[in-house]
């Protein structure tokens, strides 16, 4: 038997997935600037005994610059993985008006990318779908929780 896919706030789905794509798009765009190590050491006043604890400010430094930027590589995978799931004008749609470099706006893509173009509601459609899809897919992904998404009844949204 298969499960019924959840009802999700529409508003609060294109939020989300916005946000998630801003990020995306601050990963590819943004460079990451690895840390150096400190050659020369400061005195530090301590007030109590010995922690014992030994601490390698080189290793820690190493790690940091190596675990960033992969953990940078993975998540744009992820979210290009995605995108490639949605059909052709959903792609195009995430793509151009979220993914590239340069910020366009809806209008433009729904006027000047497609073609033929299309009005605002039907690109409004395309757009609820393919974010509806994608929060799907990055909940499997465990990029989110689609517990949170959840539509909630009017009286319960008056109580918050």
């Amino acid at each position: 038997m298969l499960a019924s896919l959840p009802e999700l706030d529409r508003r609060l789905t294109q939020v989300t997935i916005e946000n998630m794509l801003e990020k995306y798009r601050i990963f590819k765009t943004v460079t990451f600037e690895a840390k150096e190590a400190g050659i020369t050491y400061s005195y530090t006043e301590r007030f109590h005994g010995a922690t014992n604890s030994v601490t390698d400010q080189t290793a820690a430094i190493a790690t940091h610059n190596v675990d960033v930027p992969a953990a940078r590589r993975a998540y744009c995978a992820l979210i290009d993985s995605v995108v490639e799931r949605l059909t052709l004008r959903e792609q195009q749609l995430v793509r151009e008006r979220y993914l590239r470099r340069e910020e366009s706006y809806d209008y433009t893509i729904y006027n000047h990318v497609f073609d033929p173009p299309v009005s605002k509601d039907t690109y409004v459609k395309i757009r609820s779908k393919a974010f509806y899809k994608m929060a799907l897919a990055l909940a499997d992904l465990q990029l989110l929780s689609l517990a949170a998404l959840e539509k909630t009844s009017s009286g319960a949204r008056k109580e918050k």
